[in-house]
């Protein structure tokens, strides 16, 4: 008799993540006239993918984000999450801003626990769940403390952990390292790659560091700067966890350098 808890179907089934997006424009005013961001996209977004989304300033990048977030709506049309359309935020999807936005007068286990007591959880199941998520982004020994005693790379930690403790299926983060020296960057991302793996969701990360999406990506899409013209991808192909000096990693940086015209 076959074992259903393993057939391949039912394994596909549970698979929660997939976006889908279809021929989405974007348009804002400004100075009396229509500025065009967004023009009759599409894209499809595998469950458990890792997608980093990069292009020139102006692309379109944060505002698309920002659609799939549900905190925009598109002018034309839609957004699919496991075939059913977005319409504002919801909890299957968490978002990480550049900037970790922790409330200065909670503990840092308080800023984890706090949105999931809002969401209806006892206290003491939002702790248990917070810590679970402080040790996972390596934060156990400050539990206790502030956002004012943290740095910009443990805060960030913070924030991360407090997206993840909501569960979400898809986690969308716009720029999450921009404001971190080089050194705690590097550190960051490798991070990111550990949590990804471990809690198999689907990532959608915007950002402007070419290494950082060759890093952390599947996929690289690339936004054009021209309305008209259609979405580019390069597909990274390279074992986990990646050396940024191997031949391969290399070869694919200096690829994604020269859709942008650099060397």
């Amino acid at each position: 008799m076959q074992n259903l808890t393993q057939s391949p179907v039912l394994m596909a089934a549970k698979a929660r993540g997939a976006v889908a997006i279809h021929a989405l424009s974007k348009r804002f005013r400004m100075n009396g006239r229509a500025l065009t961001v967004l023009n009759n996209l599409d894209m499809q977004i595998r469950p458990g993918e890792s997608i980093a989304i990069v292009g020139a300033s102006g692309s379109g990048k944060t505002t698309l984000l920002r659609v799939l977030a549900g905190l925009e709506e598109p002018d034309a049309g839609r957004v699919l999450i496991d075939g059913a359309p977005v319409h504002g935020v919801g909890t299957e999807r968490a978002v990480i801003f550049q900037e970790p936005r922790l409330l200065p007068w909670r503990s840092v286990i308080d800023n984890i626990a706090f949105p999931l007591v809002i969401a209806g959880e006892t206290r003491q199941a939002a702790v248990h769940r917070a810590r679970h998520y402080l040790h996972l982004v390596g934060l156990a020994d400050f539990a206790e403390a502030f956002p004012a005693q943290l740095s910009g790379g443990m805060a960030q930690r913070v924030g991360i952990a407090r997206a993840l403790a909501l569960k979400p299926e898809i986690l969308l983060l716009d720029e999450p390292f921009g404001a971190l020296d080089a050194m705690t960057r590097i550190v960051m991302q490798e991070e990111l790659a550990r949590i990804w793996q471990e809690e198999k969701l689907t990532m959608i990360l915007v950002t402007h560091d070419l290494e950082e999406a060759v890093y952390l990506a599947d996929r690289v899409l690339i936004l054009p700067r021209e309305k008209n013209s259609p979405l580019r991808e390069i597909h990274i192909d390279l074992p986990r966890p990646r050396n940024r000096s191997a031949t391969g990693f290399v070869a694919l940086r200096e690829a994604l350098m020269a859709e942008f015209g650099l060397h």
